[in-house]
């Protein structure tokens, strides 16, 4: 079953949560794709609105988005955003983990039904089925897939034990 929702369905006003703190080759992929999404959605008439807070990423360029937040992506800022911008829709794929994170807390905490807000392409189940490890190997044996057997351990002697196991 697909979680597509058609674009033409939404009124205009998406939020796209940025890639946030980049690093000299580190995390640029998410600033790239996030660019390259804001120009695909502004292509086919949305209003875009980023939450993005560095400065120094094309995302955040003043000709992309049609409304930059140079905020922390976290949920106290996004809600706020969110709050005030009201859009019918999010994505949440675009910012790493930080993105992410932020985007499991809203939905959690309730912060995305309060104020209406779906979440295009990947869902929050699936995103949650992804980042849980022991979800993700519920999920996998569900399609028999095979994985290596895990164990969290807490020091080195634990770890030795339990790989000889």
């Amino acid at each position: 079953m697909t979680n597509l929702i058609n674009l033409t369905n939404l009124t205009n006003r998406i939020l796209l949560l940025g890639s946030g703190a980049l690093k000299i080759g580190e995390a640029g992929e998410f600033d790239y794709s996030g660019s390259q999404a804001i120009k695909a959605l502004k292509e086919e008439g949305k209003y875009i609105i980023l939450v993005n807070p560095n400065i120094a990423t094309v995302q955040t360029d003043k000709n992309l988005a049609d409304k930059v937040y140079l905020l922390p992506v976290n949920p106290y800022f996004v809600e706020r955003v969110i709050r005030k911008e009201k859009p019918e829709a999010i994505l949440l794929g675009f910012g790493g983990q930080t993105a992410l994170n932020c985007g499991l807390e809203l939905a959690r905490s309730g912060v995305l039904k309060k104020y209406r807000v779906k979440v295009l392409g990947t869902s929050v189940d699936s995103i949650n089925k992804t980042e849980d490890r022991e979800l993700f190997v519920k999920e996998l044996n569900k399609i028999n897939v095979k994985t290596p057997k895990s164990k969290a351990v807490a020091s080195v002697e634990q770890g030795l034990k339990a790989a000889k196991r």
